[in-house]
């Protein structure tokens, strides 16, 4: 990830990501140019968005891809999630048509350069938004996903499902996830 160095205010920001040929962050400032996507990573970006759109066919629930940028007002930060999913309508920031703040779910495809951060300093300033409930980390090089869920007493938990046998049960929205269908176009290294 690459990090200006000269400070912009958010209206700079949105000025310049308008016109934009890649996509950038905006952290209290900062722009951090987001790195370009695999063969594997694109496969299960669309797979997730298409398996959330099917199962999702009714009106209390909307999925984004990671074209809907996620505002973080507590962080005073702008990202692109992979997938976000809204119950209800989608509450946009302000009179942006482009900047969301109220998702229910948010999937990351993990890759080299941001698993860490995607587990750390991402999850953290996404546990900042209210609506925020559930949390999937999909790994692009095995069938491996990380759900975490927020409880009642707002508490986080964390399970961790290994192999194409695996099922995600989400708690807060009506989806199960066949890890072999979310998986079924991604190519292993050695196969």
């Amino acid at each position: 990830m690459v990090t200006t160095t000269a400070k912009l205010t958010l209206d700079e920001y949105r000025e310049q990501e308008a016109i934009a040929q890649v996509r950038h962050e905006y952290r209290n400032g900062d722009l951090i140019e987001m790195p370009g996507g695999s063969v594997n990573h694109s496969h299960l970006l669309m797979a997730l968005y298409v398996l959330f759109e099917s199962m999702l066919d009714n009106a209390d629930y909307e999925a984004f891809n990671s074209d809907m940028r996620l505002w973080i007002p507590e962080r005073n930060q702008a990202t692109y999630p992979d997938l976000m999913v809204v119950t209800g309508e989608p509450i946009v920031n302000g009179d942006r048509r482009d900047e969301i703040v109220n998702p229910t779910l948010i999937a990351e495809v993990l890759s080299p350069s941001t698993s860490s951060y995607d587990r750390g300093d991402t999850f953290a300033a996404y546990r900042t938004v209210p609506s925020f409930q559930e949390y999937l980390l999909v790994e692009q090089e095995r069938p491996a996903i990380e759900h975490y869920w927020k409880t009642d007493d707002g508490r986080w938990h964390l399970e961790e499902l290994r192999g194409l046998d695996a099922v995600v049960n989400l708690e807060h929205l009506p989806v199960q996830l066949a890890v072999a269908q979310l998986y079924r176009r991604v190519r292993f290294e050695g196969s």
